[in-house]
Protein backbone atom coordinates (compact mmCIF):
# COMPACT_ATOMS: atom_id res chain seq x y z
CA UNK A 1 0.00 0.00 0.00
CA UNK A 2 2.24 2.41 0.98
CA UNK A 3 4.53 1.53 -1.79
CA UNK A 4 1.68 2.02 -4.40
CA UNK A 5 1.23 5.30 -2.77
CA UNK A 6 4.83 6.37 -3.68
CA UNK A 7 5.08 7.59 -7.02
CA UNK A 8 1.70 9.64 -6.19
CA UNK A 9 3.56 11.88 -3.45
CA UNK A 10 6.47 11.93 -5.92
CA UNK A 11 4.62 13.08 -8.24
CA UNK A 12 2.21 15.64 -6.02
CA UNK A 13 5.82 16.57 -4.28
CA UNK A 14 7.25 17.68 -7.85
CA UNK A 15 4.26 19.16 -8.43
CA UNK A 16 4.49 21.40 -5.21
CA UNK A 17 8.25 21.94 -6.45
CA UNK A 18 7.51 23.27 -9.61
CA UNK A 19 4.70 25.85 -8.30
CA UNK A 20 7.36 27.20 -5.88
CA UNK A 21 9.64 28.26 -8.65
CA UNK A 22 8.05 31.39 -10.45
CA UNK A 23 8.53 31.33 -14.23
CA UNK A 24 9.67 34.27 -15.55
CA UNK A 25 9.48 35.71 -19.31
CA UNK A 26 11.12 38.48 -21.44
CA UNK A 27 10.22 40.69 -23.62
CA UNK A 28 12.11 41.86 -26.61
CA UNK A 29 13.11 44.92 -28.40
CA UNK A 30 14.27 43.94 -32.36
CA UNK A 31 15.79 46.36 -35.49
CA UNK A 32 16.67 45.02 -38.73
CA UNK A 33 20.59 44.03 -36.73
CA UNK A 34 18.43 41.43 -34.36
CA UNK A 35 16.69 41.16 -30.73
CA UNK A 36 18.01 41.61 -27.32
CA UNK A 37 15.77 41.56 -23.92
CA UNK A 38 14.88 45.25 -22.81
CA UNK A 39 16.44 46.04 -19.55
CA UNK A 40 14.08 45.61 -16.76
CA UNK A 41 11.50 43.86 -19.33
CA UNK A 42 11.77 40.37 -17.31
CA UNK A 43 8.70 39.43 -16.15
CA UNK A 44 7.42 36.75 -13.40
CA UNK A 45 4.70 34.93 -15.25
CA UNK A 46 1.44 34.38 -13.10
CA UNK A 47 -1.07 32.88 -15.60
CA UNK A 48 -0.86 31.56 -19.24
CA UNK A 49 -3.64 33.69 -20.26
CA UNK A 50 -1.96 35.58 -23.03
CA UNK A 51 0.39 32.69 -24.31
CA UNK A 52 -0.66 32.35 -27.94
CA UNK A 53 0.61 29.60 -29.96
CA UNK A 54 2.99 32.10 -31.82
CA UNK A 55 5.10 34.92 -30.97
CA UNK A 56 3.25 38.40 -31.10
CA UNK A 57 4.62 41.04 -32.84
CA UNK A 58 4.12 44.55 -32.04
CA UNK A 59 4.93 47.40 -35.35
CA UNK A 60 4.73 51.18 -34.41
CA UNK A 61 2.94 54.01 -36.06
CA UNK A 62 4.36 57.04 -38.04
CA UNK A 63 6.64 59.03 -35.45
CA UNK A 64 7.01 56.17 -33.81
CA UNK A 65 9.86 54.60 -31.13
CA UNK A 66 10.16 51.39 -29.81
CA UNK A 67 11.92 52.21 -26.78
CA UNK A 68 13.80 55.20 -25.22
CA UNK A 69 15.24 54.02 -21.72
CA UNK A 70 12.59 51.71 -20.38
CA UNK A 71 9.91 54.16 -22.03
CA UNK A 72 8.61 52.05 -24.67
CA UNK A 73 6.15 52.81 -27.07
CA UNK A 74 3.60 50.66 -26.10
CA UNK A 75 3.60 51.66 -22.57
CA UNK A 76 3.04 48.86 -20.21
CA UNK A 77 1.02 46.57 -22.85
CA UNK A 78 4.35 44.01 -23.11
CA UNK A 79 5.14 44.00 -19.34
CA UNK A 80 1.55 42.72 -18.73
CA UNK A 81 1.44 40.52 -21.96
CA UNK A 82 4.75 38.48 -20.68
CA UNK A 83 3.19 38.59 -17.34
CA UNK A 84 0.18 36.31 -18.65
CA UNK A 85 2.62 34.36 -20.90
CA UNK A 86 2.99 35.93 -24.15
CA UNK A 87 5.83 35.74 -25.92
CA UNK A 88 6.37 39.94 -26.96
CA UNK A 89 9.16 41.19 -29.80
CA UNK A 90 8.85 45.15 -30.22
CA UNK A 91 9.65 46.40 -33.77
CA UNK A 92 10.78 49.12 -34.84
CA UNK A 93 10.39 50.77 -37.72
CA UNK A 94 11.55 54.49 -39.34
CA UNK A 95 9.43 57.00 -37.87
CA UNK A 96 8.50 58.50 -40.94
CA UNK A 97 9.00 56.69 -44.08
CA UNK A 98 6.27 54.92 -47.00
CA UNK A 99 4.52 52.24 -45.84
CA UNK A 100 6.39 50.08 -48.33
CA UNK A 101 9.38 51.43 -46.97
CA UNK A 102 8.32 50.66 -43.36
CA UNK A 103 6.80 47.19 -44.50
CA UNK A 104 10.19 46.17 -45.69
CA UNK A 105 11.93 47.57 -42.40
CA UNK A 106 9.34 44.86 -40.38
CA UNK A 107 9.93 42.50 -42.80
CA UNK A 108 13.35 42.29 -41.66
CA UNK A 109 12.76 41.79 -38.32
CA UNK A 110 9.97 39.47 -38.56
CA UNK A 111 12.62 36.93 -40.38
CA UNK A 112 15.10 37.54 -37.32
CA UNK A 113 12.34 36.62 -35.13
CA UNK A 114 11.30 33.48 -36.29
CA UNK A 115 15.28 32.85 -36.85
CA UNK A 116 15.37 32.82 -32.49
CA UNK A 117 12.51 31.25 -31.75
CA UNK A 118 12.32 28.66 -34.41
CA UNK A 119 8.56 29.43 -34.73
CA UNK A 120 6.92 28.80 -38.18
CA UNK A 121 4.70 32.49 -38.04
CA UNK A 122 3.80 35.26 -35.87
CA UNK A 123 0.71 37.27 -34.99
CA UNK A 124 1.47 40.83 -36.12
CA UNK A 125 -0.32 43.71 -34.48
CA UNK A 126 0.31 47.11 -35.39
CA UNK A 127 -0.53 50.31 -34.26
CA UNK A 128 -1.47 53.73 -37.09
CA UNK A 129 0.38 53.43 -39.55
CA UNK A 130 2.14 50.40 -38.21
CA UNK A 131 -1.45 48.77 -39.33
CA UNK A 132 0.40 49.21 -43.22
CA UNK A 133 3.74 47.99 -42.43
CA UNK A 134 2.14 44.43 -40.91
CA UNK A 135 -0.69 44.55 -43.94
CA UNK A 136 2.73 45.00 -46.19
CA UNK A 137 4.52 41.64 -44.09
CA UNK A 138 1.58 39.49 -44.74
CA UNK A 139 0.75 39.88 -48.17
CA UNK A 140 4.72 39.19 -48.78
CA UNK A 141 5.24 36.25 -46.85
CA UNK A 142 1.91 35.16 -46.39
CA UNK A 143 2.71 31.57 -44.81
CA UNK A 144 4.41 32.79 -42.28
CA UNK A 145 1.73 34.74 -40.90
CA UNK A 146 -0.65 33.97 -38.23
CA UNK A 147 -3.01 36.91 -37.67
CA UNK A 148 -3.01 40.64 -38.56
CA UNK A 149 -4.64 43.02 -36.00
CA UNK A 150 -4.74 47.00 -36.76
CA UNK A 151 -5.29 49.41 -33.87
CA UNK A 152 -6.37 52.69 -35.25
CA UNK A 153 -4.94 51.61 -38.97
CA UNK A 154 -6.11 54.41 -41.57
CA UNK A 155 -6.24 52.18 -43.97
CA UNK A 156 -8.54 54.57 -45.94
CA UNK A 157 -6.46 57.59 -45.14
CA UNK A 158 -6.74 60.26 -42.78
CA UNK A 159 -8.08 63.95 -43.86
CA UNK A 160 -6.09 65.34 -41.37
CA UNK A 161 -3.25 64.17 -43.22
CA UNK A 162 -5.21 65.30 -46.45
CA UNK A 163 -5.31 68.29 -45.12
CA UNK A 164 -1.99 68.94 -44.14
CA UNK A 165 -0.97 67.92 -47.94
CA UNK A 166 -3.15 69.89 -49.53
CA UNK A 167 -1.64 72.88 -47.46
CA UNK A 168 2.11 71.69 -48.53
CA UNK A 169 1.34 71.52 -51.79
CA UNK A 170 0.03 75.19 -52.57
CA UNK A 171 2.77 77.01 -54.94
CA UNK A 172 5.52 78.80 -53.53
CA UNK A 173 4.76 79.41 -49.84
CA UNK A 174 3.24 75.53 -49.42
CA UNK A 175 6.63 74.58 -51.26
CA UNK A 176 8.90 76.48 -48.58
CA UNK A 177 6.94 75.25 -45.93
CA UNK A 178 6.88 71.71 -47.06
CA UNK A 179 10.78 72.02 -47.25
CA UNK A 180 11.69 73.77 -43.94
CA UNK A 181 9.43 71.71 -42.11
CA UNK A 182 10.05 67.98 -43.58
CA UNK A 183 13.91 68.93 -43.02
CA UNK A 184 13.09 69.69 -39.55
CA UNK A 185 10.96 66.76 -38.94
CA UNK A 186 13.72 64.50 -40.66
CA UNK A 187 16.41 65.49 -38.28
CA UNK A 188 13.76 65.37 -35.51
CA UNK A 189 13.08 61.67 -35.88
CA UNK A 190 16.48 60.70 -36.73
CA UNK A 191 17.49 62.15 -33.44
CA UNK A 192 14.94 60.31 -31.37
CA UNK A 193 15.88 56.81 -33.55
CA UNK A 194 19.31 57.14 -32.57
CA UNK A 195 18.30 57.70 -29.01
CA UNK A 196 16.34 54.89 -29.04
CA UNK A 197 19.33 52.62 -30.76
CA UNK A 198 18.14 52.58 -34.30
CA UNK A 199 19.23 53.92 -37.48
CA UNK A 200 16.71 54.35 -39.81
CA UNK A 201 16.90 57.51 -42.92
CA UNK A 202 13.72 59.09 -42.29
CA UNK A 203 10.69 60.77 -45.38
CA UNK A 204 8.62 62.91 -44.16
CA UNK A 205 6.60 63.68 -47.04
CA UNK A 206 6.68 59.97 -47.88
CA UNK A 207 5.17 59.23 -44.67
CA UNK A 208 2.49 61.85 -44.98
CA UNK A 209 1.36 61.22 -48.44
CA UNK A 210 1.23 57.23 -47.47
CA UNK A 211 -1.54 58.84 -44.89
CA UNK A 212 -3.61 60.43 -47.13
CA UNK A 213 -6.31 59.08 -48.66
CA UNK A 214 -4.70 58.86 -51.99
CA UNK A 215 -1.78 57.11 -50.37
CA UNK A 216 -3.49 55.01 -48.74
CA UNK A 217 -5.72 53.54 -52.11
CA UNK A 218 -2.93 53.48 -53.82
CA UNK A 219 -1.46 51.39 -51.10
CA UNK A 220 -4.78 48.82 -50.67
CA UNK A 221 -4.65 48.17 -54.49
CA UNK A 222 -1.32 46.34 -53.65
CA UNK A 223 -2.95 44.83 -50.37
CA UNK A 224 -6.21 44.49 -50.24
CA UNK A 225 -6.30 41.88 -47.58
CA UNK A 226 -8.79 42.14 -44.94
CA UNK A 227 -10.44 45.76 -46.58
CA UNK A 228 -14.04 46.23 -46.47
CA UNK A 229 -15.56 46.09 -50.04
CA UNK A 230 -18.79 48.30 -48.24
CA UNK A 231 -19.02 52.11 -46.79
CA UNK A 232 -17.79 51.18 -43.23
CA UNK A 233 -18.61 47.44 -43.58
CA UNK A 234 -16.06 44.80 -42.14
CA UNK A 235 -13.49 42.97 -44.02
CA UNK A 236 -12.64 39.56 -44.72
CA UNK A 237 -11.72 37.82 -41.25
CA UNK A 238 -10.22 35.27 -43.39
CA UNK A 239 -7.54 35.85 -46.28
CA UNK A 240 -4.96 33.01 -47.33
CA UNK A 241 -5.38 31.14 -43.93
CA UNK A 242 -4.52 34.62 -41.83
CA UNK A 243 -7.06 36.27 -39.61
CA UNK A 244 -7.47 39.77 -39.58
CA UNK A 245 -9.03 42.39 -36.75
CA UNK A 246 -9.42 45.53 -35.88
CA UNK A 247 -10.31 47.87 -33.12
CA UNK A 248 -10.06 51.54 -32.76
CA UNK A 249 -11.35 54.73 -30.53
CA UNK A 250 -13.29 57.82 -31.00
CA UNK A 251 -12.55 59.49 -27.75
CA UNK A 252 -10.40 62.81 -27.99
CA UNK A 253 -10.47 64.57 -24.60
CA UNK A 254 -10.64 61.51 -22.60
CA UNK A 255 -8.07 62.94 -19.92
CA UNK A 256 -7.29 66.15 -19.29
CA UNK A 257 -3.96 65.24 -17.80
CA UNK A 258 -2.80 63.63 -20.65
CA UNK A 259 -0.38 66.40 -22.70
CA UNK A 260 -1.35 64.91 -26.31
CA UNK A 261 -5.61 65.76 -25.43
CA UNK A 262 -5.47 69.34 -26.75
CA UNK A 263 -4.07 68.76 -30.04
CA UNK A 264 -6.17 65.63 -30.93
CA UNK A 265 -9.50 67.66 -29.87
CA UNK A 266 -7.98 70.29 -32.38
CA UNK A 267 -7.07 67.62 -35.34
CA UNK A 268 -10.43 65.79 -34.80
CA UNK A 269 -12.29 69.06 -35.74
CA UNK A 270 -10.57 68.48 -39.34
CA UNK A 271 -12.50 65.33 -39.66
CA UNK A 272 -16.27 65.13 -40.19
CA UNK A 273 -16.89 61.13 -38.72
CA UNK A 274 -16.27 59.84 -35.35
CA UNK A 275 -12.68 59.47 -35.01
CA UNK A 276 -9.66 58.92 -32.23
CA UNK A 277 -8.42 62.68 -33.48
CA UNK A 278 -6.34 61.24 -36.38
CA UNK A 279 -8.13 58.36 -37.96
CA UNK A 280 -11.93 58.19 -38.59
CA UNK A 281 -13.44 55.01 -37.15
CA UNK A 282 -14.48 54.17 -40.34
CA UNK A 283 -10.56 53.69 -42.17
CA UNK A 284 -9.73 51.85 -38.97
CA UNK A 285 -11.85 48.46 -40.30
CA UNK A 286 -9.79 45.71 -41.12
CA UNK A 287 -11.29 42.33 -41.29
CA UNK A 288 -13.11 41.04 -38.01
CA UNK A 289 -14.12 44.70 -36.76
CA UNK A 290 -13.75 43.75 -32.63
CA UNK A 291 -15.54 47.50 -32.24
CA UNK A 292 -14.55 50.87 -33.55
CA UNK A 293 -15.88 53.10 -30.61
CA UNK A 294 -14.07 52.67 -27.61
CA UNK A 295 -13.87 55.55 -25.33
CA UNK A 296 -9.99 56.29 -26.78
CA UNK A 297 -8.12 58.96 -28.99
CA UNK A 298 -5.34 57.62 -30.73
CA UNK A 299 -2.51 57.83 -28.30
CA UNK A 300 -5.00 56.23 -25.74
CA UNK A 301 -4.71 53.02 -27.88
CA UNK A 302 -1.80 52.18 -27.09
CA UNK A 303 -1.95 53.13 -23.61
CA UNK A 304 -0.06 56.89 -24.17
CA UNK A 305 0.62 59.62 -22.70
CA UNK A 306 2.18 57.12 -19.70
CA UNK A 307 -1.38 55.70 -18.95
CA UNK A 308 -2.81 58.78 -18.32
CA UNK A 309 -6.41 57.34 -20.47
CA UNK A 310 -9.70 57.73 -19.50
CA UNK A 311 -10.65 56.39 -16.17
CA UNK A 312 -14.38 55.50 -17.74
CA UNK A 313 -13.11 53.07 -20.20
CA UNK A 314 -11.93 49.90 -20.00
CA UNK A 315 -7.76 50.45 -19.90
CA UNK A 316 -5.52 49.75 -23.56
CA UNK A 317 -3.56 47.33 -21.64
CA UNK A 318 -6.72 44.86 -20.98
CA UNK A 319 -7.63 45.15 -24.43
CA UNK A 320 -4.48 43.96 -25.84
CA UNK A 321 -4.47 40.81 -23.39
CA UNK A 322 -7.84 40.07 -23.99
CA UNK A 323 -6.79 40.29 -27.91
CA UNK A 324 -3.81 38.00 -27.41
CA UNK A 325 -6.30 35.59 -25.27
CA UNK A 326 -8.68 35.99 -28.45
CA UNK A 327 -5.84 34.63 -30.81
CA UNK A 328 -4.30 31.98 -28.13
CA UNK A 329 -8.29 30.35 -28.28
CA UNK A 330 -8.13 30.59 -31.70
CA UNK A 331 -5.21 28.50 -32.05
CA UNK A 332 -2.63 31.02 -32.99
Amino acid sequence: MKLALLPLLVTAGLSVSTLSIAETSTFQLCNISGCHANAGGSQTVSSSYAKTKYPLVFANGAAGFSSIGEFNYWYGIPQNLTTNGGNVFITHEASLDSSENRGEQLLDQVQQILAITGDSKVNLIGHSHGSQSIRYVAGVIPDQVASVTGVAGPNLGSPVADNIYTLLKTPVLGRIVSTVVSTAMDSFFTLINVSAGQYYSQDTQASLYALTSTGAAEFNKKFPQGIPTTKCGQGAAMVNGIRYYSWSGTGKLTNPLNPATPLLTATGLLISEPSDGLVPKCSSHLGMVIRDNYFQNHLDEVNQVAGLVSPFEVSPVTLYRQHANRLKVAGL
